[in-house]
Order: C-alpha cells, then structure tokens, then sequence
C-alpha cells in the first residue's frame, strides 16, 4: 500500500492513505464523569467531527469508522435508542457540511434488517455525496467482519452452485471483489481507542498488513492531537507486507 503525501506542515513524512478507527470508550468516559452514557455518545460525535476534519487537513484519503457493530444491537434498548438518535441527526446536520467539503460518504454492513428509516437515512448520504472526490468516509454500521466474510463466501457459493463459477476461480482477489469494501483500499493504520487491543471483528480481512496504535484514551478525547500523535508512530514502523527489512536484510512478516 502507498502511503499518501502530506497535506499539512504538521503531519508526519507520510501519512497512510486508508485509516481504520475503532471509536470506542464513550460509555466509560462518561461514567467516569458521573454523566450519563449518552453524554459520552453525544460528545464521541463531535470527536468523529475533529477526525474528520483533521484528517481532511493531513491528506488521509479514506477514513473508516467502526460506528455501530451488528453486536451493539445486545445492548440496552434505551442505550441503542439513543445511538439512532445520534446517527439521525449527525446525518440531518452534518452531511450539508461534509458534501460541501467534497466528502464521499459510504456505508458497509448489513442493511437489510435495519430499520426502514435508519435505512434510508444512509442511502441518502450516499446518494448525495456520491460523485465527491475528496475524503471517503466509510461509516461501517450494523458491520461484523466475519458475517462480512460469510456472505461475501455464500455469494460465491451461489455462483459455483449455479455453474457459472468453478471452485478453483475461487482466489483471494475474487473473495476480496465480494466483500464490502471491494473498491476501497486496505486500511494502512488503525487505530484503537480506550486502551482495549483488539480488532472487535473490525475489518478483520481487510487489516492482513495494517499497523495498529492503541491509545489509552476515551474517544470522547481524541481530537487532532491524538491522532498526530498516531501519524507520528505509524511513520515510524517499516512496512515489509512479508518481504526483507531494508535496516536488517532479514525477512520478517
């Protein structure tokens, strides 16, 4: 993966092209506040602006936000209630501003099940943004990596079943044209919040050679400073996607 040039006096040598955020820590930022787990939803939506408009700043060309797992659906009805809430107002007030800024908003998940007004919601964001050519914002909502990869499998599995595909066409690019993101780039770096290091079923095909950065903050708190700090370290790591250590000669994964 090429990394990007930057766009600001104030970010690293290079920048990567694709970053992954796992935005996590909302509840636990407000409850340390004494604040009701909402006040930590509500302020994560304006950290989602800051990367969002930071990350415009630094030439970062794709950004991708674990929103909403097809596993949050467990937590409390009221809780889950109150983060639609959230996404329909974050679309009703702020998809003017990101068209206008050239953003290319996309969706990846599953959508069928969702609710008919969530729904078309997202396809309003897509449709109106659709010939941007600035920033993509991926908003992975209702997303599980690995449900992902099954039915990306069970859509081949049709195709095999019906003769129009034989199981030896069956290649890591063709399963990678059949998944979400099949016209967006591997993510370079992602980064996690809260402290937590763990991918959550976040990309999990798609991040075979990204860097990752785990920092111990909420996501309340991230802001352009943070995710400079982010930038700073991901230029720092040799990237040998399996091949030879340019310092050591050695092959190393």
């Amino acid at each position: 993966m090429r990394e990007g040039a930057s766009a600001s006096h104030e970010a690293p040598v290079r920048v990567p092209v694709h970053l992954g955020v796992i935005m996590d820590g909302n509840g636990r930022w407000a409850t340390s506040r004494n604040l009701p787990r909402f006040e930590g939803h509500r302020r994560g939506m304006e950290a989602v602006r800051r990367c969002v408009r930071a990350a415009r700043e630094l030439g970062i060309r794709y950004v991708t936000l674990y929103s909403f797992s097809s596993e949050n659906w467990s937590r409390p009805a009221q809780e889950v209630s109150e983060l639609m809430g959230l996404l329909k107002r974050f679309v009703r007030h702020d998809l003017a501003e990101l068209h206008a800024s050239d953003v290319r908003v996309r969706i990846i998940g599953e959508r069928a099940s969702l609710p008919r007004d969530i729904a078309s919601l997202l396809e309003e964001a897509e449709n109106l943004t659709r010939a941007n050519t600035g920033l993509t914002l991926v908003v992975a909502f209702n997303y599980g990596s690995r449900q992902e990869i099954a039915s990306a499998a069970q859509r081949l599995a049709i195709e095999v079943a019906a003769g129009r595909l034989s199981p030896q066409d069956i290649t890591v690019e063709r399963l990678n044209a059949s998944l979400d993101t099949a016209d967006i780039p591997d993510p370079d770096l992602i980064v996690r919040t809260s402290g937590e290091q763990r991918l959550s079923n976040f990309l999990l095909w798609q991040a075979a050679y990204a860097e990752f950065v785990f920092l111990p903050i909420y996501w309340p708190e991230f802001d352009h400073a943070a995710l400079l700090g982010a930038l700073e370290e991901f230029a720092r790591r040799e990237r040998r996607f399996g091949g030879i250590s340019a310092r050591s000669g050695s092959a190393r994964p």
